[in-house]
C-alpha cells in the first residue's frame, strides 16, 4: 500500500512538472511566429493599412511568409490540450467544477477561433494576393481583390479570430486565475486578472473601427494583454514545477 501511494505521488509530481514545462514552452513558442511576422510583415499594424498595400506586401513574402502563418495557426491550436491539462485535474474538478470545466471549454474555443482566423492567411489570402499582384490584372480586378481581402479580413480575422478569439481567451484566463487564487497562487492569479482585463478591453478594437473610431487604444490593450498572457503562462509553469518539488 505504501509503495503504491509513493508511486501515485511520484506520478502526480511528474505530471505537474510536465504541465509546467508545457505552459512555459507554449508561452515562448507562441511568440516566435508572432515576432517573425512583426519583423517581416509589419504585423499586426499591417491589418489596419489599405488592402492593396497589405496584399502587395503579402505577395512579396512568398512561401516563407505563408509557412510562418501556418506555424502560427498550429501554435494557436496547441492551446487546446494545454488548456484542458491545466484546467481538468481531479482536485480542481472536485473543488471548482464549474470553473475547471468552463476554463477547459473556453480555452478550447479560444484555440479554435484564433486558428480559424489565422488559417485564412494560408488557404485564402495567397490566391487573392497573387491575383492582385498579377502584372496583367486590370484596375477592376485589383479593386475586386482588395474588396475580397477586406471582407475576409473583417469577418475571418476581426470578427472570429480577434473578437471571438480574444473573448474566449479572456474567459479562459479569468476562470483559471480564479481557481489559482482559491489555491493560494496570489501573484500568478493577479497577473492573470490583469491579462484578462487588457485582453477583454482589446476586443473593442474592431467594434471601435466599425463605429468610426481609430481603435488605437484598444490595440495597445491587446498587445499588453497578450504580453500579460505570456507572463501568466510562465508564472503558472514555474508554480507547477516548484510545487512538484
Amino acid at each position: 500500500m505504501e509503495h503504491r501511494v509513493g508511486q501515485d505521488l511520484q506520478q502526480g509530481s511528474s505530471c505537474r512538472v510536465a504541465k509546467g514545462v508545457a505552459a512555459i514552452v507554449f508561452a515562448i513558442l507562441f511568440n516566435i511566429p508572432f515576432s517573425i511576422l512583426g519583423a517581416t510583415f509589419d504585423y499586426p499594424a499591417i491589418l489596419r493599412k489599405p488592402a492593396g498595400e497589405a496584399l502587395d506586401k503579402f505577395a512579396e513574402g512568398g512561401n516563407g511568409l505563408i509557412l510562418t502563418w501556418y506555424g502560427f495557426a498550429f501554435a494557436a491550436l496547441a492551446l487546446t490540450p494545454l488548456a484542458i491539462a491545466l484546467s481538468i485535474t481531479p482536485k480542481r474538478v472536485f473543488n471548482s467544477p464549474a470553473l475547471a470545466i468552463g476554463a477547459a471549454l473556453a480555452g478550447t474555443a479560444a484555440s479554435i477561433t484564433q486558428a480559424i482566423g489565422l488559417f485564412r492567411w494560408v488557404f485564402a489570402i495567397p490566391a487573392i494576393a497573387a491575383a492582385h499582384a498579377d502584372p496583367a490584372a486590370t484596375e477592376q480586378a485589383k479593386f475586386a481583390a482588395e474588396q475580397m481581402f477586406s471582407t475576409l479580413n473583417n469577418w475571418g480575422g476581426v470578427a472570429i479570430g480577434e473578437h471571438m478569439g480574444q473573448w474566449f481567451t479572456a474567459l479562459f484566463v479569468l476562470q483559471l486565475s480564479l481557481i489559482q487564487r482559491k489555491e493560494g497562487w496570489l501573484i500568478t492569479s493577479l497577473i492573470g486578472f490583469a491579462a484578462t482585463l487588457c485582453i477583454a478591453l482589446g476586443t473593442s478594437e474592431g467594434l471601435s473601427i466599425v463605429l468610426g473610431g481609430s481603435g488605437a487604444v484598444f490595440s495597445i490593450a491587446t498587445i499588453l494583454g497578450f504580453l500579460g498572457l505570456t507572463l501568466w503562462l510562465i508564472a503558472t509553469g514555474i508554480n507547477l514545477i516548484r510545487r512538484s518539488a
